[in-house]
């Protein structure tokens, strides 16, 4: 059998051992060339995986070759396929990125621990979305969960370990509620394959205990998720965490946590069950809407960049779950790309963040928080750095020729299918929120004279170029669609066709 076939299985195995080896060498430099190596190896797999499926819709591979439902199934279709090149690429994005910025912002001594912790928290990442199986969904959201907790705590801010208990408390409410929703299913339908459930659960779909399991799920996820106004964990995570995680958490674990959402809602319990029986649709536009225009609003007052952008990641979460209540080709698909889309905008930013403040800092001093009296006349002194903000600011606003803009044209084809007329309204005055939080940073940085006496350079290269390739990414996927709406809009097909 030749290598091609066992791409699922090495999807994740090849950054789980990273992560021991990294543990046994306890050498940064030998643990950071294990784990990139494996996120690099990872990627390489999505990339034939997203091939494979886009040939034959549906990639199966049988752990073990026990037979499903019996056996463990990983499962890749093209939403699948689209999700690990989202995660496998951006990790293997952003760890050449933490070789140079952890050096400032995490002690030697536990920079091992950090890289091992990384894969772990990567294998975790895509084993949630490569896996067939509804137990083992849970089992690798703990390994994704476990170590981004310990990712967070690594900062050296004291308020960084505050942040991780605040979010391990409440992702374990969260991984609750979910591992109740999944025994429900197991008992209704005595099998804990994804595609066999669906299928017996046509005949008790309308029973309490799936409502209720179709209840757990939904609240469980959309805390992983950071929905509004399960959102609290967020802002203090991202804000106090290392800039490489928080890069790499911003890009892929809410977005994981909404493909599982997708995955329960379309591929499990269906459509009808969903969006006809239940106002679940309902719910989620107006807790979408509030995201957009609560969470954005938030972040206009935000005096530290990195908490601004954080409730901005709140507000851009709700587009993307404004797409999944309109029961639409259209709107799923919308779903999808600001998925894909937000992801690299976002990692190029706080990436882009994590170079300025480290810019910031004297020779051989803790990077200090990027608060706006800090970043006055910042353009003068590191333009490479302020422009590729800007630019990632303009995606988040939806300005033409970014990615953001595409995302938030099929919202607005997807509310006018629906003729929701004055949704295309509270889209568009949103995103004039985002001008408002984005103009900030412009204000201050181009238009504000630097204070006497201080010191700035640009961000070292070993920092800039793994983030202006987001940046470049970010403008590229603005410009040629055919692979992110090309991949969303088969993706959507494909789950709407399993969810009838």
């Amino acid at each position: 059998m030749s290598l091609s076939a066992h791409l699922p299985a090495l999807q994740v195995v090849l950054p789980l051992l990273s992560a021991p080896l990294a543990v046994l060498l306890r050498h940064g430099g030998f643990a950071c060339a294990v784990v990139t190596a494996g996120a690099w190896a990872a990627f390489a797999a999505a990339v034939g995986l997203w091939l494979q499926a886009g040939e034959v819709g549906v990639v199966s591979y049988h752990i073990g070759s026990w037979a499903p439902p019996w056996g463990i199934e990983y499962r890749v279709d093209r939403l699948a396929s689209f999700v690990l090149l989202l995660v496998s690429g951006t990790a293997a994005i952003v760890l050449p990125y933490s070789r140079a910025s952890i050096e400032r912002e995490i002690p030697r001594e536990q920079h091992y621990l950090y890289y091992a912790m990384f894969g772990l928290c990567l294998a975790g990442l895509l084993g949630i979305t490569i896996t067939g199986d509804a137990f083992n969904i849970f089992v690798f959201l703990e390994i994704s969960s476990l170590s981004t907790y310990v990712l967070i705590a690594l900062g050296r801010d004291r308020r960084a370990l505050a942040a991780a208990y605040r979010y391990l408390i409440m992702g374990t409410i969260g991984a609750t509620f979910i591992v109740i929703g999944i025994g429900f299913l197991y008992l209704m339908t005595g099998t804990l394959n994804l595609a066999d459930m669906a299928e017996r659960l046509r005949d008790v779909e309308s029973s309490r205990a799936v409502l209720a399991a179709l209840a757990f799920l939904t609240v469980g996820i959309s805390l992983k998720l950071a929905l509004f106004p399960l959102h609290q964990w967020l802002p203090n995570a991202y804000t106090h965490a290392p800039s490489a995680v928080t890069a790499f958490l911003a890009a892929t674990a809410t977005k994981v946590s909404v493909y599982v959402l997708i995955r329960f809602w379309y591929s499990v319990f269906g459509e009808s069950l969903v969006y006809v029986e239940l106002p679940l649709p309902r719910i989620m536009l107006l807790l979408s809407l509030a995201a957009m225009f609560a969470a954005s609003f938030t972040a206009i007052f935000q005096d530290n960049l990195k908490r601004l952008f954080a409730y901005s990641s709140v507000g851009q979460i709700g587009y993307i779950t404004l797409g999944l209540s309109f029961d639409s080709i259209d709107g799923l698909t919308a779903s999808i790309v600001h998925l894909f889309n937000h992801g690299v905008t976002k990692a190029a930013l706080f990436l882009l963040i994590g170079g300025m403040v480290i810019g910031l800092a004297k020779s051989g001093t803790v990077p200090p928080a990027p608060t706006f009296d800090r970043l006055a006349g910042l353009a003068k002194r590191m333009p490479l750095t302020c422009f590729g903000i800007v630019i990632a600011g303009l995606s988040l606003i939806g300005v033409p020729g970014t990615a953001g803009f595409v995302s938030k044209w099929y919202l607005i084809v997807a509310a006018l299918e629906k003729e929701q007329f004055w949704l295309v309204g509270a889209i568009l005055l949103s995103s004039l929120l985002a001008v408002a939080y984005v103009w900030r940073f412009v204000e201050v940085a181009y238009f504000k004279p630097a204070a006497e006496g201080t010191t700035r350079r640009e961000a070292p290269l070993g920092l800039l170029i793994p983030a202006w390739l987001l940046v470049i990414a970010t403008i590229w996927f603005g410009l040629d669609t055919s692979f992110t709406v090309g991949t969303a809009a088969e993706a959507a097909q494909q789950l709407v066709r399993v969810g009838k």
